[in-house]
């Protein structure tokens, strides 16, 4: 059976004309294609905007119908790989890229408090510090548009056995300063992550049809 994979990033928002996570996957899909010819592999670049990020990343879900969904960001706090266990049912109230405010407190009133990541965490974060490159797990993916595409692509997913997940990278990858990683590093980490995910995927396959 082909597995598929989406993996999306984030265009400019304010104070970060250049969204390294949005460069990743664009070299990322391309790079994927190439070692993992079995799967199809599609990506997208979502608007940093609080309406048209997640409803942009809904479109992509529904189009692609993955069995794996990785959504790459940036902070200012990573110092490497920073793979999100969970996300919030909260809206911070700060511009997007478009110098718009929230419309509400929540992502979703009716919507649980918060939502957890089905990526294996644990099994990339080993992984990643296996081939030396800097790797956490986290509990707080932010208040921020990152939070609200991981907590609307949690809640698309929920019942569909989809895996789920978010990974934020440094946001000085792009500016070209002094970063935890350069960008063949996030290259590699992000193919590594992939891969972990394929694995997973393909095991609990295998044990379905036992």
């Amino acid at each position: 059976m082909t597995q598929k994979v989406l993996i999306t990033g984030f265009g400019p928002f304010p104070r970060v004309p250049v969204n390294a996570s949005g460069a990743l996957v664009g070299r990322l899909a391309v790079a994927a294609r190439r070692r993992f010819p079995g799967a199809v592999i599609s990506s997208a670049v979502l608007p940093t905007e609080w309406w048209r990020g997640p409803r942009r990343a809904e479109s992509a879900l529904l189009r692609a119908r993955p069995d794996v969904a990785i959504h790459f960001g940036v902070s200012s706090r990573a110092e490497g790989f920073v793979i999100e266990r969970r996300a919030l049912n909260v809206c911070e109230s700060s511009p997007d890229g478009a110098g718009e405010l929230p419309l509400a407190e929540l992502l979703d009133p009716g919507g649980p408090k918060q939502r957890g990541s089905t990526l294996p965490v644990g099994a990339i974060v080993k992984r990643l510090w296996a081939l030396g490159l800097p790797a956490t797990p986290s509990d707080d993916a932010g208040t921020y548009l990152c939070n609200a595409v991981l907590y609307t692509s949690l809640g698309l997913a929920a019942g569909s056995g989809r895996m789920t997940g978010f990974v934020h990278i440094p946001a000085v990858l792009a500016g070209g300063g002094a970063s935890p990683l350069n960008a063949r590093q996030a290259l590699t980490g992000g193919l590594e992550i992939i891969g972990v995910c394929l694995a997973h995927v393909g095991a609990e396959l295998a044990a379905v049809h036992r």
